[in-house]
């Protein structure tokens, strides 16, 4: 079987000719491969063209064979449509869309934005649809660069700002660990109780869904012990 890189070269998409993301995507999706699964990506290329761009969805089907491809983009890309992928045109803001499409066609196993990259756009996405995904599913953002530009309203001088996409998920990876805050009367959020890794690369991140529920072996309720403090 082909590597997911050899078939990415394939079909010219930048996920391979630009980026190095394809060992991690095998990485992370490998045990996926031949699973009748339903993959969603945000962004298909190709600018209003209607038959252009494509080239990851069709990596995707290559990929997963038993797989249903979904993708969006803003513009109309209906040229691409083919038996194992249909595209849709929506904004990856609009709620009524994105609320339209996961009753329709979820729920999804793996979600990749590929959007535009555009920080609060990213967190808004992901605010709304990681809830959407299915249970054991992977969220994949890309080309987090973003975080760092002025121009796309990054932000690299402040690791606090949480309204960049890096610095949301690396605020988001401290629910992990929810269990052990020593604060009487926490309640969990949603993305405590249902993040189960945060995995992140160089302009990538991967966020597991899952019951994270296990317990510290040390606090209890959030009220800790004396030496806890």
């Amino acid at each position: 079987m082909r590597t997911l890189t050899e078939i990415a070269r394939q079909y010219k998409t930048d996920k391979a000719n630009g980026h190095s993301y394809t060992g991690h995507y095998e990485f992370h999706f490998d045990r996926m491969r031949n699973e009748n699964i339903k993959i969603l990506e945000i962004g298909i290329g190709g600018y209003s063209e209607s038959t252009e761009g494509g080239g990851s969805l069709k990596m995707w089907r290559d990929y997963f064979q038993n797989g249903k491809i979904y993708g969006f983009d803003i513009h109309h890309k209906e040229g691409l449509d083919e038996e194992r992928i249909k595209t849709f045109q929506g904004n990856q803001v609009d709620n009524d869309f994105l609320g339209w499409l996961c009753n329709e066609h979820g729920e999804f196993d793996i979600i990749v934005d590929d959007g535009s990259h555009v920080p609060g756009h990213v967190i808004h996405t992901f605010n709304y649809l990681f809830p959407k995904l299915k249970n054991g599913g992977i969220y994949v953002v890309e080309d987090t660069q973003t975080s760092y530009w002025k121009s796309m309203g990054g932000d690299y001088k402040n690791p606090a700002n949480i309204n960049t996409s890096v610095n949301y998920f690396k605020h988001l990876a401290d629910g992990l660990n929810f269990q052990e805050f020593v604060d009487p009367g926490y309640k969990p959020t949603y993305f405590d109780l249902n993040i189960l890794s945060i995995h992140f690369y160089h302009n990538l991140i991967f966020i597991y869904k899952g019951d994270n529920s296990e317990e510290s072996n040390v606090i209890k309720n959030n009220i800790g012990n004396s030496w806890a403090f």
